[in-house]
């Protein structure tokens, strides 16, 4: 689903319960906030003058965050289940519309096989017709039935004995012999009488010497078996939703549950992917439907689409997977700094939220030192303490689980993704495997290798006629580079597309003895034999799969005596496959490895074809069979999302046809350049429990890079964005920044000069963040604001938790002269000497100054 289109926040807030939590603690905190301000103003009223504007900012801010917030956290959630959804239906119409273009190449080439010819023009009737046909149905197992019809509709020979046809009358006998391509059908029909609908896919047959039509090939597609396939594959699998394939009327013709949805029913549909409530049966649904995109060309069968509906109790009531509380620290913080461009709302909430927390820390430091004030003042100081910290929680844990929404999305997307481009590659691959088993039985090639066999080698007619087959082969399956003929020595003998693009033949060559070996050994026309993924493979150009099958001879022996090499074109095919399945997704590539980690092709140029991929987490690479992972990693520099699936095989190929070899898909979504120096800013980390009663000390903690400091609260006059820094010159002025004005009630009331505390301490100039703030402080009369990592909180201890920190210089120099024992000793917070600061800044601004040879006073700044 695109962000942007209109979601009605109300119609889905009764059904997520993490959200409804977050708003009744936020109604709640807002509520708090008003009865202070509005205890203040009635019984304090003077005492706490100065404070009602900051009760009045934080109300004010509380009422847009609020709302904000919760928008945000419906629109994410409802975002990550309609992408999810949206995921799954493309699952189940892409792979659909793949499957059944191999099914329009597969009926046009079967047509013209010229011993299937033969017999329906009636030249050849002892051709053992039913077994060829059983030979190829055996190879190619998604057809359920294979039927050989004249042209009056006589079926001549068909391979289903449990559904037998005598003739037929149905329509789409005229209909292909009219044709010159084929016809696709799906509908009842007498071909199969004892199914409800059946998916056919019709070719008409020509006459082997007039060129007349002469009869029709009719292929059936084992249409219900497929789709249970492809459900099994899809999150619908998990049983919280269900999928559904949907004709031209949005009527089902499959579904993932029939008990749940039937097939015939009518539903309704959702391609514009709008975050509407569906209504059907008496149940509520989101809904997302997918139209058929096309592939090579080819468009599907007309009006099918994909749909998932998952009932909107069931969308959010389950979380998928819990991610941000096992990220580190320093990527969870890292990844969230980009914000900004994977989740706008995120990085607007996170900024609001932080402008608040702004608001109530300078409440609090407002408040410091009055506790010993009027009982009713005392009362609102201990209510704006207690509910500025109940609000930084709630914040925190809302951002938290916001934040957790958008990654949950993304691992669940990356595992989809791949587990969808395994499933391309093991159904494209079973073609593979299906190909040269069937052209191995060519009675062509079978006299071409009888020849060499007995012979030596072949007639040059022959040779030359088995050319021509390859060659017209190879002119419709495209996706292969040449396909051999070899005899047993692994001599070829002949090959499509001979010359090489050096300019050599690839009749010099010969096939490896290994690989001879293990194709004279296979005596079941059912066997095959992959060559292992290399480029060192006669024939090829480059790396990839070559697919062998053994070819017997024509004799009453029928002995293995050569075999055919198809080479695959892999590395641009399983390109287009990634290429196609990351449309819409501009940040996130796609590669297809082995067990070992090589590349056998990439959308990534880190990773190009060839290479040794290297992942953040090597258990990527192990995932087992037919499984699937996501994680998030840091990648090359880079924020990511790594998704990894492993093929599980389809059908017979790779389940129990002897072959394995596995491969995985990975996909790599990218977030943003890794902060090298992150300071992974984390208020639950530094969590400090305050000490009870009024005779301790207040203090102001703020974080500088990664650690946490203090300064007394009294001296502490309010903190400001760090982007309102005015960059202007400071002459000789060592670690300033620039200046910052300062303001009341809308009106400048004078400005300082603002210091980075970082490079004072560590000599390395701090890094503008969201997160930056200046904290203005006073002591004596001085003002300055020195530049910090980030605001924390406004505590309270009591004198036994603050020690004089080890120094060997005298008090007034030193930076840092307090240590607070915070949490009964388990956290040290480094208190920073006003006194020392100002020092500090002196001499460094005298020592610049003198060995430029001017005159620097302390009224400098």
């Amino acid at each position: 689903m695109a962000r942007g289109k209109e979601i009605h926040i109300d119609t889905f807030i009764p059904f997520m319960r993490d959200v409804t939590r977050c708003e009744r603690s936020l109604h709640e905190l807002n509520l708090m906030w008003r009865l202070i301000e509005s205890s203040a103003k009635m019984n304090c009223a003077e005492e706490a003058h100065s404070m009602l504007p900051m009760m009045a900012a934080t109300r004010e801010g509380f009422q847009r965050l609020e709302k904000d917030l919760v928008h945000s956290m419906v629109s994410e959630s409802v975002t990550q289940v309609m992408s999810e959804i949206a995921t799954c239906a493309h699952h189940v119409i892409d792979t659909v519309v793949r499957n059944l273009y191999e099914r329009t190449a597969d009926v046009g080439f079967l047509a013209t096989d010229l011993t299937l010819c033969s017999y329906v023009a009636g030249l050849n009737p002892e051709a053992g017709i039913i077994e060829r046909l059983r030979e190829y149905q055996r190879k190619y197992s998604v057809y359920d039935e294979i039927m050989l019809i004249d042209a009056v509709g006589t079926v001549l020979a068909q391979i289903d004995e449990t559904s037998p046809v005598d003739g037929t009358r149905d329509p789409v006998l005229a209909q292909t012999l009219d044709s010159s391509g084929y016809i696709e059908t799906f509908r009842s029909t007498s071909l199969r009488p004892h199914k409800e609908q059946a998916l056919l896919y019709t070719h008409r047959m020509e006459h082997p010497k007039t060129g007349q039509p002469c009869g029709m090939l009719c292929l059936s597609f084992d249409f219900l078996g497929e789709m249970a396939g492809i459900f099994a594959g899809s999150s619908a699998a998990e049983g919280r939703s269900v999928a559904l394939l949907l004709n031209d009327q949005d009527c089902v013709i499959a579904s993932s549950d029939g008990h749940w949805i039937a097939p015939g029913t009518k539903v309704p549909t959702n391609q514009d992917g709008a975050p509407l409530l569906f209504t059907h049966s008496g149940r509520t649904y989101l809904v997302q439907t997918v139209v058929a995109s096309g592939y090579q060309g080819y468009p599907g069968p007309a009006g099918w689409k994909g749909q998932v509906m998952i009932p909107i109790e069931q969308a959010f009531g389950t979380k998928i997977m819990r991610c941000v509380d096992s990220l580190p620290p320093e990527v969870a913080q890292g990844l969230l700094a980009h914000a900004k461009s994977f989740c706008p709302p995120l990085y607007d909430i996170i900024k609001a939220a932080d402008s608040i927390r702004r608001v109530v820390w300078n409440g609090q430091v407002m408040t410091a030192g009055q506790r010993g004030g009027s009982s009713r003042l005392k009362s609102v100081l201990e209510q704006i303490g207690e509910t500025g910290a109940r609000t930084n929680q709630v914040f925190t844990q809302s951002i938290r689980d916001l934040y957790d929404t958008v990654l949950s999305a993304g691992l669940r997307d990356s595992q989809s993704l791949t587990q969808l481009l395994v499933d391309l590659l093991d159904r494209n691959l079973y073609e593979r495997a299906n190909d040269c088993r069937w052209w191995a039985l060519s009675p062509v090639l079978r006299e071409l290798i009888t020849q060499a066999d007995a012979q030596g080698h072949p007639t040059q007619e022959i040779q030359e006629h088995a050319t021509r087959v390859l060659e017209h082969i190879n002119s419709l399956y495209t996706v292969y580079i040449r396909l051999m003929v070899y005899d047993r020595h692994g001599r070829i003998l002949c090959a499509s597309h001979p010359q090489m693009a050096d300019g050599s033949s690839v009749l010099e060559q010969s096939i490896d003895s290994a690989t001879v070996q293990a194709v004279m050994q296979l005596n079941d026309s059912q066997a095959y034999h992959v060559s292992p993924w290399s480029s060192q493979q006669a024939g090829a150009e480059g790396a990839t799969y070559v697919y062998h099958a053994p070819i017997r001879t024509l004799d009453a022996s029928g002995s293995t005596a050569g075999g055919i090499a198809i080479v695959f074109n892999a590395i641009p095919e399983l390109q287009a496959m990634l290429q196609s399945s990351l449309v819409g997704k501009p940040k996130t590539r796609a590669l297809y490895v082995n067990r070992q980690g090589t590349v056998l092709a990439s959308t990534d140029s880190y990773a190009p074809p060839g290479s040794q991929v290297q992942l953040p987490d090597p258990q990527l690479l192990q995932v087992e069979k037919g499984h699937s992972k996501a994680v998030i990693a840091v990648h090359h520099n880079q924020y990511c999302i790594l998704g990894a699936s492993v093929s599980r095989g389809y059908r017979e190929f790779k389940t129990s046809d002897g072959y394995d070899d596995e491969v995985l898909a990975i996909s790599i979504e990218t977030f943003g350049q890794l902060e090298n120096d992150n300071n992974a800013l984390s208020q639950s980390s530094h969590a400090i429990h305050s000490s009870n009663g009024i005779n301790g000390i207040e203090m102001a903690t703020f974080y500088v890079g990664k650690q946490l400091f203090a300064l007394r609260a009294e001296t502490v006059l309010e903190a400001l964005p760090a982007s309102a820094i005015n960059p202007v010159s400071a002459g000789r002025l060592p670690y300033c920044l620039g200046t910052l004005a300062r303001r009341a009630q809308g009106q400048v009331t004078g400005y300082v000069w603002v210091f980075d505390l970082a490079e004072l301490f560590t000599g390395q100039r701090s890094r503008m963040t969201e997160q930056s703030q200046v904290v203005v402080l006073e002591h004596g009369a001085r003002k300055l604001g020195v530049l910090v990592s980030g605001l924390h909180g406004v505590h309270h201890f009591t004198h036994d938790n603050i020690i004089a920190a080890p120094s060997m210089a005298a008090s007034d120099e030193m930076l840092v002269n307090e240590l607070i024992k915070a949490n009964q000793g388990a956290l040290l917070v480094q208190c920073i000497h006003p006194q020392g600061l100002l020092n500090a800044l002196q001499r460094s601004a005298a020592s610049q100054a003198s060995s430029s040879g001017m005159h620097a006073t302390p009224d400098s700044f």
